[in-house]
């Protein structure tokens, strides 16, 4: 039982970290301060900004890369924070296999650890090759992917999963949200990583025009190669604005699997967790919506820019819930002992 409780309390802390770095994360790309530290994990060179030497200063500015202390206090607190996160699901994965997987899965501690893991890698490499887009694109997605894992397992732990006939079809369609929604928040990156978001400044058009002039041929390249500074951008305005457009569209076509899904939810599900989970989504979906609008209006400020990436968050955090509930059913409130103690909760 007692194990139970650390589980349980690890996991909520992991899941707020999590949400805390991705926001932090977002603030650093969307604030110019993704390169402040040109080096990983330290920051030329030390462990802290406040111990960069006059050395590695002179030598910074002799590369035409000024030290700035307060970005690069924006990007080590990133780091620090995300250092901390993967301590504490080093912790989960360690107390996983001290029971033998009977409170959490083996395979899914393991299977978060090594997504925690690429993540750290990409963190890397979007430093050293220079906020390439497909990187930076990547970093967001596995960082979206360990929020996602933190949120499964902390509602897991809670109860035995069953089987309920009765919500076959919400399970199928928040399914089917949640991958749509995937692909929505790494259009998103994309869109961010290409700072293509200035390219349709009004809105429901884009530069006064339902459909502007585009460059899809140059808009989606993956890969451009590593030796350029992909920092403010390197497409022309045309493949900004279709990337731009492409967002807008992905954005209408999660609005509608997200609302479906939710609405047979309310209608079908016999749950009241499920239900809940149902209004969580209507509910963040109509603020992301809103934070979107008002971003364009009053011209991209950084605070809204980093809302809308934290409104991303709580939509997915809310379709997780909503596919975890309509998936499993609660144990009896009598039989939860016996399963913290003795049962394996299998979160996959």
């Amino acid at each position: 039982m007692r194990l139970a409780r650390w589980i349980r309390r690890l996991a909520a802390a992991a899941l707020l970290l999590c949400l805390v770095v991705v926001v932090l994360g977002a603030y650093v790309r969307l604030n110019a301060a993704g390169l402040s530290c040109p080096d990983w994990p330290g920051c030329y060179g030390a462990a802290s900004p406040a111990l960069i030497s006059t050395a590695a200063s002179a030598q910074a500015q002799s590369a035409h890369m000024p030290v700035e202390v307060g970005k690069a206090w924006r990007e080590m607190i990133h780091r620090y924070a995300a250092g901390t996160l993967g301590l504490i699901i080093a912790a989960l994965a360690a107390l996983a296999l001290a029971t033998r997987g009977r409170l959490v899965s083996l395979r899914f501690a393991f299977t978060l650890l090594g997504v925690l893991l690429v993540q750290a890698a990409l963190g890397m490499f979007t430093v050293t090759l220079r906020l390439t887009p497909l990187i930076v694109t990547a970093h967001l997605v596995f960082g979206m992917t360990t929020l996602a894992l933190l949120a499964w397992l902390a509602l897991s732990v809670r109860g035995s999963a069953a089987p309920h006939d009765a919500a076959r079809l919400p399970r199928r369609l928040a399914l089917a949200a949640l991958i749509v929604l995937a692909m929505q928040i790494a259009l998103g990156g994309w869109t961010s990583s290409n700072y293509a978001a200035l390219a349709c400044p009004d809105l429901p058009t884009c530069q006064g025009h339902w459909w502007p002039p585009m460059d899809f041929a140059h808009a989606f390249v993956l890969w451009r190669g590593v030796d350029l500074n992909y920092e403010g951008g390197v497409l022309g305005g045309p493949a900004r604005a279709a990337i731009q457009l492409t967002h807008r569209l992905g954005a209408c076509a999660a609005t509608f699997m997200l609302l479906l899904a939710a609405g047979i939810t309310l209608r079908r599900a016999p749950m009241r967790r499920a239900r809940l989970a149902a209004w969580a989504v209507v509910g963040f979906l109509i603020l992301q919506l809103l934070i979107a609008i008002s971003m364009v209006e009053t011209g991209f400020p950084l605070a809204l820019a980093t809302a809308h990436n934290a409104g991303a968050a709580l939509l997915l955090l809310a379709t997780v819930a909503l596919y975890n509930a309509a998936s499993a059913r609660p144990a009896p409130e009598a039989a939860l002992t016996s399963i913290n103690e003795s049962s394996r909760v299998d979160p996959v």
